[in-house]
């Protein structure tokens, strides 16, 4: 089996390359682990390939705030500057002066 290392880390805020939703990396799954039922929801001319890793998202668009779970190759880093308004994302992480997210030492489930 090929060893696979994440572009993107926890923390890291991105966007979607074709769909217009960005948020905070909160974890990352080295290959697709979802249901098959969600994987054929993807329009196939669209659906990525499930041999790279995915990243879950504490997500958000212009309307909403949400989970999302998007595959490698459909992620940019968002460099806007922006500040994400999804309240979950200030739960688990704490802002690092550098401007990244750092997963705050006590956060428990």
């Amino acid at each position: 089996m090929k060893e696979r290392v994440a572009k993107f880390s926890i923390g890291e805020v991105v966007r979607h390359k074709v769909f217009p939703f960005r948020g905070v990396i909160f974890d990352v799954d080295p290959e697709f682990a979802n249901t098959e039922e969600w994987w054929n929801s993807i329009p196939a001319e669209v659906r990525p390939s499930k041999d790279q890793p995915f990243y879950h998202l504490l997500a958000e668009n212009d309307e909403n705030e949400y989970v999302a779970y998007v595959s490698e190759q459909n992620l940019v880093n968002d460099e806007s500057g922006v500040p994400l308004r999804n309240e979950q994302i200030y739960q688990i992480f704490d802002m690092a002066p550098s401007g990244q997210f750092k997963p705050k030492m006590n956060f428990t489930h």
